[in-house]
């Protein structure tokens, strides 16, 4: 038996009173019981080496921050699809600047957003806490669709489960909750700790472990998603919001959860190696997104700078915008220049001439939409 097949017991099966059979997880952490494999060390080397790579690329872009947007709703966007949400990222991007769309569940990638920028402002002077963790649900749900009750902002009271239709015939069944803030309490104690092994591979544990005890009535898969965001920035992986594996976990959505099951019956470094080809993938998409930016915006600035001066200072004006909003109306662009009807037209027709925008030809009932296509569609790949 290899070491990378070697089960390790993370989990204890309990038979309860009434007669189901949960996943206990045994002390966690405690590394020391177990020798991670050289393989899984080595790619956990190298998976941070194209971080860092991804953070000095990132970092290199002007005004990166008109960016990250973006990056967040692609990331929004696939961690609702994963629960079921049907909205795409166009639906998100025009709910969020009040465009009509029929599309609802468009309010799940919204707050997700939402959540995540809590998060990233919150973490500047509070710990990575399970507070933090409540609170981050707590928008999170509050709005967001849920499958049933959720309780937003607290860990559940009761028994949850994962698949089937009962209990008793669940594929997965969690910590009980009376005995849940143990698992908690040792989860945090992890969180806290950054001397037990590298970030990445302390990172993946968490995201597993997390998911493992299940600690929310609905609403675990996103909040342990925007975890690994929160991490990767506590640990100062990266300055800037811009590596996010949910696309990555879309993509291989079965295999995401066929590792997580695997994790919860003790081989763990099955799920390491998949998370850590998750980052290693990611990463590489994100730097040639990044790179792919910057082109865009070093060719889009070059029209708007062969205009005239006046022209050029309006036109610089709404590009930057639309780093951050893709999709527009006219109103949008009067809203956020406070340029008049005609004037926030006339760049927009300007705009359309020079080829930045495109008119989509799907109106809404109150006005024309526009699209930064070329922009927008290098975050679709």
């Amino acid at each position: 038996m290899t070491i990378r097949m070697k089960k390790i017991n993370i989990c204890k099966k309990v038979r309860q009173p009434t007669g189901y059979v949960a996943s206990v997880p045994v002390k966690f952490p405690d590394i020391a019981m177990f020798e991670i494999p050289q393989d899984i060390l080595l790619k956990a080397s190298k998976a941070e080496r194209l971080v860092g790579k991804l953070d000095g690329t990132t970092l290199t872009l002007p005004d990166i921050n008109f960016f990250i947007k973006m990056f967040a709703y692609k990331d929004a966007t696939s961690s609702s699809k994963i629960e079921g949400t049907q909205a795409t990222m166009i639906d998100a991007l025009e709910a969020s600047i009040n465009i009509d769309n029929s599309q609802k569940d468009a309010d799940d990638i919204i707050f997700y957003i939402k959540a995540l920028e809590y998060g990233i402002k919150r973490l500047e002077d509070f710990p990575l806490s399970l507070r933090f963790i409540r609170e981050i649900h707590k928008i999170l749900m509050e709005g967001a669709r849920s499958t049933h009750f959720c309780d937003p902002g607290e860990f559940r009271k009761t028994q949850n489960w994962i698949g089937g239709t009962t209990v008793d015939n669940a594929s997965f069944v969690p910590v009980p909750h009376s005995e849940l803030y143990q698992c908690l309490g040792d989860l945090e104690k992890f969180l806290h700790n950054d001397n037990l092994t590298l970030p990445l591979i302390s990172i993946g544990f968490i995201h597993a472990q997390f998911e493992t005890i299940h600690p929310f009535l609905d609403g675990n898969g996103r909040v342990g998603r925007l975890l690994i965001t929160f991490l990767l920035m506590k640990k100062r992986i990266l300055e800037k919001p811009v590596l996010f594996l949910s696309s990555y976990f879309e993509k291989h959505q079965q295999t995401y959860y066929n590792k997580l099951n695997k994790y919860h019956d003790g081989y763990i470094f099955d799920w390491l190696d998949f998370f850590l080809d998750g980052v290693i993938d990611t990463a590489k998409q994100s730097i040639k997104i990044s790179e792919k930016i910057r082109k865009i915006r070093d060719e889009d600035m070059g029209k708007i700078g062969s205009l005239s001066k006046r022209e050029a200072q309006s036109g610089t004006k709404v590009l930057n915008y639309l780093f951050e909003n893709p999709i527009i109306t006219t109103k949008n662009i009067i809203e956020a220049t406070g340029f008049t009807r005609a004037g926030s037209q006339k760049v927009i027709d300007r705009f359309v001439k020079l080829n930045i925008l495109q008119e989509d030809k799907s109106v809404t009932k109150y006005a024309i939409k526009y699209i930064y296509n070329k922009y927008f569609q290098t975050f679709l790949k």
